[in-house]
């Protein structure tokens, strides 16, 4: 067999592990692993301190944390092309109806535009009073000067985020500093901001030692203590320090180590607010913050859906809906979710991908055949409840399977919630039918029915629309008679049900006492040798309001003991049953020829 693969992968052909069980076949690859350390071979991590007692996987989250998006900076900082001016401002209003109250709006020193911005803030009334501001600076004198510049003027609370790069790495490579001199420079920094902007009562000071999560415990934790100190964090006017997983490098826990680690020790932890900034780089963002949160952060930085530098900061979204999901109160209104996503869109000018958490198209979308049986089963439960209760579906307990929320609350309709392809089985195109046509469909016609649907599928190879669903019922089931017999007119009362027939060209009249218009017309049929056999019934309609035609579902057993089912559809009930025998008929004929 020739697999078709690029000429630079080479398939695993190493030893298997001498350790590895029987049923692990894995061999060793040509990756060059041994090149990268490990975090524990990096940094000494806090919990090998026998002395810690971890508290954090005890804990539960039990409220939103303050967020605070940072899209108008790091999220615009990692844009191929940079916000304008109307898409920051753009975003900005959309951040501030949905509620939060603190946003890192630029880097003022880094760009006109950015330094614009912030002078617009200070010369117009676009943050509401409620709404605190942060801008964002490294810890060199020039830049503080500009930064503290921009901020002039603007009524609302104020914070001036000032960071440096702590790392070994970063010490060596790109600072050039050892530990002595780069927490020199850091306190340089923090005395700059001190004088510049001390004076000023809504101004408050965050600081963030950038790859905390790759320096020495006791070293961040020791500049730290020196910054809360120089900026004499009070309860009244505590200090932000900031702890940045810039890059990540380690499984989440070890992240919730790090900051138990400085929650713990930190000087003045009554003055200090405790924040994160989570990136991407294992995928695990999401994960290292909730966990942090867990081990005594008050504050986490991210951005509205996941951008940033490399692979992205921490998604404050999904961690708000993550708390939304669990019963917590987010704090951030999320209730029409498409035009969220709509604006991050347009103003970052990168579509959000369709299996993103919550919001991306086919997130609440279902194509599997148990899927959707799970979830159509879990509606109607939901519904009967409701129904039961005496309440309104959107005030119960919400436990539909496979969607852990409801869609409603973020302003989705349940119409993409199940859709169709070949991978669909019964329960999803009943549920089509019934929500776009509001058809109801018997269990055993939804199995018969699904199997026409699969060859459709099978043959197209896409997706399969309620419209087309429609289509191809109409066509199975609903054809135009062109053959077999006719049913030109019956007359029932209380004594019986005359029945009038046309078969072969011919018209036949028959009497059938003391029966309803089915049992005659299967009589009549009968007597001309077209033996049907009412196995089922069932009633629904097409549509819903008095202007619908009735569908009659008629499940059959033909005179050769063939089971099948056929409707009909009329203005009236008895109409439709009598024309779905009349096509039970006809394909009995067709079938006999």
């Amino acid at each position: 067999m020739t697999i078709h693969a690029s000429a630079r992968l080479s398939t695993p052909a190493g030893p298997v592990p001498a350790d590895a069980p029987s049923w692990n076949r894995q061999r060793r690859s040509q990756m060059p692993s041994h090149r990268y350390r490990d975090a524990f071979a990096r940094v000494d991590i806090p919990a090998a301190d026998q002395t810690t007692q971890r508290s954090w996987p005890a804990n539960r989250l039990t409220s939103a944390p303050l967020w605070v998006p940072v899209d108008l900076r790091d999220g615009n900082q990692a844009l191929a092309e940079p916000m304008d001016p109307e898409r920051k401002r753009r975003f900005f209003e959309l951040l501030v109806t949905m509620g939060y109250k603190e946003i890192e709006v630029g880097y003022p020193s880094a760009s006109q535009t950015d330094y614009d911005f912030v002078r617009l803030i200070a010369e117009t009334d676009l943050a509401p009073d409620d709404v605190t501001i942060v801008v964002f600076t490294p810890a060199r004198r020039d830049l503080i000067e500009r930064t503290v510049a921009s901020i002039r003027g603007i009524r609302n609370e104020v914070v001036i985020h000032m960071y440096t790069a702590t790392a070994p790495v970063w010490r060596d490579v790109v600072l050039g500093r050892d530990r002595t001199e780069l927490a020199e420079l850091i306190l340089a920094g923090g005395e700059d901001v001190l004088r510049l902007a001390g004076d000023a009562a809504n101004v408050r000071f965050e600081f963030s030692p950038e790859v905390f999560n790759l320096t020495e415990p006791d070293y961040v934790l020791e500049v730290c203590d020196a910054m809360t100190t120089l900026w004499d964090a009070t309860p009244a006017r505590p200090v932000i320090l900031n702890l940045p997983a810039t890059v990540e490098i380690a499984t989440p826990n070890v992240y919730a180590d790090q900051i138990e680690y400085m929650h713990r020790h930190l000087a003045r932890r009554d003055s200090v607010i405790l924040s994160v900034h989570p990136h991407n780089d294992r995928g695990t963002g999401i994960a290292c913050a909730e966990l942090a949160v867990l081990a005594g952060a008050q504050r986490v930085e991210g951005c509205v859906f996941g951008n940033g530098e490399r692979t992205g900061n921490v998604d404050i979204a999904t961690l708000a809906l993550n708390l939304h999901a669990q019963g917590v109160d987010p704090m951030i209104d999320f209730s029409d979710i498409d035009e969220i996503r709509r604006t991050v869109e347009y103003c970052n000018r990168i579509e959000i991908h369709p299996r993103h958490p919550y919001v991306g198209d086919l997130v609440h979308t279902a194509f599997s055949g148990t899927h959707q049986d799970a979830i159509k089963k879990g509606f109607a439960e939901h519904r009967e409840r409701a129904a039961a209760l005496g309440c309104d579906e959107g005030d119960i307990d919400w436990r539909v399977p496979y969607l852990p929320i409801d869609p409603a609350d973020l302003g989705r309709s349940y119409d993409a919630v199940i859709r169709v392809n070949s991978q669909s089985g019964k329960g999803g195109v009943a549920y089509l039918l019934e929500t776009a046509y509001g058809i109801e469909l018997p269990r055993r016609f939804q199995i018969e029915f699904a199997r026409h649907v699969q060859r459709h599928t099978d043959a197209g190879g896409g997706e399969a629309t309620a419209s087309e669903l429609w289509e191809l019922f109409r066509t199975t089931y609903l054809d135009d008679i062109t053959t077999g017999p006719r049913l030109t007119r019956y007359d029932s009362t209380d004594a019986g049900t005359e029945i009038t027939l046309t078969v072969d060209g011919a018209t036949h009249t028959s009497e059938h006492p003391g029966v309803g218009p089915v049992e005659a017309l299967t009589a009549a049929l009968a007597e001309h040798g077209i033996a049907i056999e009412v196995l089922s019934l069932h009633q629904s309609s097409i549509g819903s309001g008095a202007d619908t035609d009735a569908l009659t579902l008629v499940e059959y057993r033909d005179g050769s003991g063939v089971v099948a089912w056929v409707a009909g559809s009329d203005r009236s009930v008895l109409a439709a049953t009598l024309d779905a025998i009349i096509r039970a008929a006809e394909r009995s004929a067709e079938a006999s020829y």
